[in-house]
């Protein structure tokens, strides 16, 4: 049996139990029974740690522009100290987030550090000062400069499906601009999204205050009181359009910068000029990491003159595919487990609408006890989808595709547009025609014939309900800065 290390908090360069001592059960996804003990932070924890971010940017010069390669310096000292730490990452991601041994050296911990990496990398690529020229106005000459400043405490709230990533898309980037900040990650993922981030900032050296680390059994209760702390300049929120909406009212009342990366109903258009069309419409099986991912391209669109083609082409690639997932010892496994009860009744729920909507099950649908004691659906995908159907418009966020045809061009980007969503996406066929779709889709990252639309180096949001705001790249960093301009005459 795994037992997981305690996850505890960081709070003003101390590492800590919750207040009053209490503690949460962290549960697996592959067992459903508990792997280790969480610190249950108590609203006096959050407070705490606000205030500590607060004294250590008011009362420091971590933010200054001349820290800013000590700044850098401290960050590569704790890239060095995840890289040492590499296994106790894919444990921790395999045991709380449910991630397969196959998926942990993709999104989970390679593809994680190698996008600390990207920013590390472009760092020198930000603009710190911006001359604007001189003018002459009033009989004076006026000299004018842009200088960018980071925006002071930010809180960091992240979600469980790839704790990793999300969280080092968030910390890095703060922590370069110069911003300190808090960072709280879902119950879940106590240690994979938290806990690990604050052991490790405190041995690289970060002064007190700098980073905190709070997280507890309410999903809510530390967000919501740093989303009304006036304390708290900026939030940055990945998870669920719902909750990002109320971040948003709620953020309202303090003016905070807040900036979302929200849910998804990413299309894959297939056009029947694609050069590989049976290998297009067969990459579309959503497995990897049971479909837990809010930019997979969860709608499978293809032309109405090769539906019957593609569906034949889906049944043969899943049936291929059979029990190949859910075995947590197989290092070729991509897929494992969804994270908990909850969510396997919500994916479970789905697959029951799916079929009284009228859409046809070609392959799954089943929970699978018989793979372990945890949270196992099978991969499933419905054809015979239409766009209008709920199963077409709303996240599932659990390993369902579903496949709707189109009649031509026109009728592909239509379709791709009607969704409130709009953070991923892609297109295979001929370069020219594919193109011209991806610029026409709604959406913040279009892969044209599979070329990688995500990656540390570049930048990754949503249009609509998908977000507000962008992480990774140069961009990912210059969302934590403020621009201020000084004038002055000669």
């Amino acid at each position: 049996m795994v037992t997981l290390p305690d996850a505890k908090l960081l709070i003003d360069g101390q590492i800590c139990d919750a207040s009053n001592g209490k503690t949460y059960d962290v549960i697996s996804p592959w067992t459903g029974e508990k792997v280790g003990v969480a610190a249950d932070c108590t609203a006096d924890d959050v407070n705490r740690a606000v205030a500590a971010a607060r004294r250590a940017f008011d009362t420091t010069d971590w933010g200054s522009y001349e820290n800013r390669h000590k700044r850098l310096e401290l960050v590569k000292k704790y890239r060095e100290l995840f890289e040492q730490n590499r296994d106790r990452m894919a444990e921790l991601a395999i045991h709380e987030a449910g991630a397969a041994v196959g998926a942990v050296s993709r999104a989970h911990v390679n593809m994680a550090l190698d996008g600390w990496d990207d920013y590390i990398r472009v760092f020198e690529q930000v603009t710190w000062e911006k001359d604007y020229g001189q003018r002459e106005t009033w009989g004076m000459n006026h000299h004018r400069i842009a200088v960018h400043e980071p925006v002071g405490v930010a809180a960091l709230i992240t979600p469980w499906n790839v704790p990793f990533y999300v969280g080092i898309g968030k910390i890095v980037a703060a922590l370069l601009a110069g911003c300190t900040v808090i960072l709280k990650p879902a119950p879940d993922t106590p240690g994979s999204g938290g806990a690990l981030f604050g052991e490790l900032a405190k041995q690289a050296g970060f002064p007190d205050g700098v980073v905190n680390v709070v997280f507890g059994s309410d999903p809510a209760m530390a967000g919501e009181m740093m989303v009304h702390d006036p304390r708290v300049d900026l939030i940055s929120f990945t998870g669920s359009t719902g909750v990002g909406r109320r971040i948003m009212q709620e953020g309202a009342a303090t003016l905070k910068r807040v900036f979302l990366e929200l849910g998804g109903k990413s299309a894959k258009i297939v056009l029947d000029d694609a050069p590989n069309f049976a290998m297009d419409v067969a990459m579309t099986m959503l497995v990897f990491h049971a479909g837990q991912g809010c930019a997979v391209q969860s709608r499978l669109l293809v032309p109405r003159s090769r539906y019957e083609e593609a569906k034949a082409i889906l049944k043969g690639a899943y049936s291929q595919y059979g029990d190949n997932w859910g075995d947590v010892n197989n290092p070729e496994h991509i897929m494992g487990p969804v994270i908990s009860k909850k969510q396997m009744e919500r994916v479970l729920g789905y697959i029951e609408l799916g079929k009284k909507e009228g859409a046809t099950l070609l392959h799954g649908g089943n929970a699978r006890p018989d793979k372990g004691g945890g949270y196992f659906v099978e991969p499933t995908v419905f054809v015979d989808v239409t766009n209008d159907m709920r199963i077409a418009q709303e996240e599932i966020f659990g390993p369902v595709l579903v496949v709707i045809p189109y009649e031509d061009d026109a009728d592909a980007i239509r379709i791709a547009n009607e969704s409130e969503y709009g953070l991923g996406g892609g297109v295979s066929g001929s370069h020219d025609r594919a193109m011209k779709i991806a610029r026409a889709v709604r959406t913040g990252t279009m892969s044209v014939n599979n070329g990688m639309s995500i990656a540390g180096d570049i930048p990754f949001g949503g249009y609509k309900a998908s977000g507000i705001g962008r992480e990774w790249g140069v961009e990912g960093i210059e969302e934590f800065l403020e621009t201020k301009l000084i004038a002055w005459t000669e």
